[in-house]
């Protein structure tokens, strides 16, 4: 399959190196030059912009930090619905507000080209591993076009709906792990203030109900109080932003949600925000910076 890929970052290089390695022809693209080396180097092709790529291309792939960025790269000046025939799909792996799926969809679909929202779990691990989670929003004739490049970097694939779907589901997990970041920081600074052994107490914990994808792997950086990347805070913070504004729209009361995104703002006000999103563990250490 001909496959378009926009964005390189943590997650997104990564990703992309799964489809060549899956022996998909993949074109990549990305705003800051000198991200494409690597994918290069096993084979894929480069191109000067989002349409270049997606000349010819059954799936272009975006993953791109926001709202505004999928937006521009799909149907701004260079984009990729520019070059793409109908029949095409894209799908987005960024996260990005339903509603902004949801038109997203509706312009494409004026064109002829499908549309698929794939935001994905999982960390840069499960990104380098292959093994993501993909939250799928579109119409079943879409996903399942995109099904086959989607299995080269997920080991799960849900489809919960139309466009806009995928995304709801993103905003719901990005919720559930924001309460799970926030309280490994605070239990584990407890234990460390009780003396106990950290790698002990972790295995514990990792074999009780406590057990976690994030107490597994980013128990780590608590205990040595550093923070790499993994995922930006400012980012799982415009997430919730994303997840707040749809509980308002639907009466949800978010209060522990609301609590959250104000610490993160916090440590992005101290200039943080760029570190991994378990440095909410600087708070219970009453250490910003």
């Amino acid at each position: 399959m001909r496959i378009a890929w926009i964005g390189l970052g943590t997650m997104g290089a990564a990703m992309a190196a799964h489809l060549v390695h899956a022996g998909h022809g993949v074109v990549v693209s990305n705003r800051t030059k000198g991200r494409e080396g690597p994918l290069v180097e096993i084979g894929a092709q480069w191109a000067d912009t989002p349409a270049e790529a997606a000349a010819g291309a059954t799936v272009a792939f975006t993953c791109v930090s926001d709202s505004p960025d999928v937006e521009h790269v799909v149907l701004g000046a260079g984009g990729v619905a520019e070059r793409m025939a109908p029949g095409s799909v894209v799908v987005d792996c960024s996260t990005i507000s339903p509603a902004m799926s949801r038109e997203l969809a509706a312009a494409l679909a004026a064109r002829g080209i499908g549309a698929v929202d794939a935001p994905v779990s999982g960390g840069s691990e499960g990104a380098q591993k292959g093994t993501l989670t993909a939250f799928v929003g579109g119409e079943p004739e879409h996903v399942a076009i995109a099904r086959p490049a989607l299995e080269a970097f997920c080991t799960t694939l849900t489809h919960l709906g139309p466009a806009g779907a995928g995304q709801a589901a993103k905003a719901v997990n990005q919720v559930m792990i924001a309460g799970t970041y926030a309280t490994l920081g605070e239990a584990l600074v407890l234990g460390e203030r009780e003396g106990l052994p950290m790698d002990a107490l972790v295995a514990a914990l990792s074999a009780g109900a406590a057990r976690s994808w994030v107490l597994e792997n980013r128990s780590g950086n608590v205990i040595t109080d550093d923070y790499p990347l993994g995922f930006r805070l400012e980012l799982h913070r415009k997430d919730l932003l994303i997840a707040l504004a749809e509980a308002e729209r639907l009466g949800v009361p978010m209060a522990v949600t609301e609590l959250i995104a104000a610490q993160e703002a916090a440590l992005i006000d101290a200039g943080l925000g760029g570190e991994d999103v378990s440095n909410l563990a600087r708070l219970p250490r009453g250490r910003l910076g």
